[in-house]
């Protein structure tokens, strides 16, 4: 298969993954038990009258899917005046509605506060990586060793306590120490300069340590496994036999073939990491895309919800899309499957 015959057919299974999303991101949140009308309206004495206005206001008076009556009429295009078509044009206008809550528009909310996730994401995932596939490779080195036994241990516990825990554990063992919640002591903006963004960084170390500890050992076991069979393959046999130090041989033929498991971990994680930035963001009350869908999901805020869910699943498709990409650099042989 040519290269560019590849490229297509993943773009091609990357689009269809997208309409899938779409569709589930409508029905997700519809099936949500609750009224968002009863939420939005805060006065017991609004008329029915009234609350239907208001529901009419956000196209909540339409139906789901389609009407039948008005299909049985031959009302072909008023069957299909509903939420479903009327969400369809909105993405196809750019369009992600207005908050039911705030009233203010999603795209709005959205990129208000996507920087400080992207922000969180980054840097626990780059710890993450860099320390994951510096242990990983330590402990192929050194295997059966009290060091590498050691790694394994310490891994294989952080890896099985849940995000929300392991956060609460650092936020009783660093009291006093970092900031526990928020992402600025009030009163610090912007404009202060180094002071503000001094206080960001420190509110960032905690939910930045939360996120990374508990992937680096993920990506420690994976690397190591990795490691440990191209290490068992006969060309690295060969690389020994001409003499080559343990360091070259580990820099120039192991750790290319060993990172190939690692592409694919790294990207597949992503959408991981991203169910545990809610949590983690819940946590320490770090005001990003993750905390902004759990007050949404409290407040049954369809239009934050679809908003912040469809962002997030694009983010994972592009992650995927691009790990196989890359894996046609690292492996030639990949495009030929």
């Amino acid at each position: 298969m040519q290269r560019s015959d590849f490229i297509i057919r993943k773009i091609f299974f990357a689009l269809t993954t997208l309409a899938v999303v779409i569709v589930f991101n409508f029905l997700l949140f519809r099936i949500l038990p609750g009224d968002p009308i009863k939420l939005i309206i805060h006065s017991p004495r609004m008329t029915r009258e009234a609350q239907e206005k208001v529901r009419a206001q956000f196209g909540l008076d339409k139906p789901v899917w389609f009407d039948q009556e008005r299909l049985e009429q031959g009302d072909i295009v008023g069957a299909f005046d509903t939420q479903f078509v009327a969400y369809l044009n909105q993405l196809r206008q750019g369009n992600l509605g207005v908050s039911f809550a705030s009233r203010r528009d999603v795209a709005e909310l959205l990129q208000e506060r996507v920087w400080r996730t992207v922000v969180l994401l980054a840097l626990g995932e780059v710890l993450a990586v860099g320390i994951g596939i510096a242990l990983g490779l330590l402990a192929a080195w050194r295997r059966g060793s009290r060091m590498d036994n050691s790694i394994l241990l310490w891994g294989l516990f952080t890896w099985s306590m849940p995000t929300f825990f392991f956060g609460i554990i650092l936020i009783m063992l660093t009291r006093g120490h970092f900031p526990v919640g928020g992402m600025v002591t009030p009163g610090l903006k912007p404009e202060d300069g180094w002071a503000y963004w001094s206080d960001v960084g420190r509110h960032l170390v905690l939910p930045t340590l939360t996120m990374a500890i508990l992937y680096i050992s993920e990506y420690m076991i994976v690397m190591r496994s990795s490691v440990v069979e191209v290490l068992s393959e006969d060309y690295i046999l060969t690389a020994k036999a001409k003499g080559l130090s343990t360091f070259k041989i580990m820099k120039d033929h192991a750790l290319k073939n060993a990172m190939l498991p690692m592409v694919t971990i790294i990207a597949l994680t992503l959408g991981y990491t991203v169910g545990g930035a809610i949590q983690v963001e819940t946590v320490f009350s770090w005001p990003g895309i993750g905390r902004l869908m759990f007050e949404a999901v409290g407040k049954r805020d369809y239009p934050v919800l679809q908003g912040t869910f469809l962002l997030l699943a694009v983010s994972v498709i592009l992650a995927n899309l691009l790990a196989d990409l890359l894996y046609t650099v690292l492996d030639p042989r990949v495009k030929a499957d």
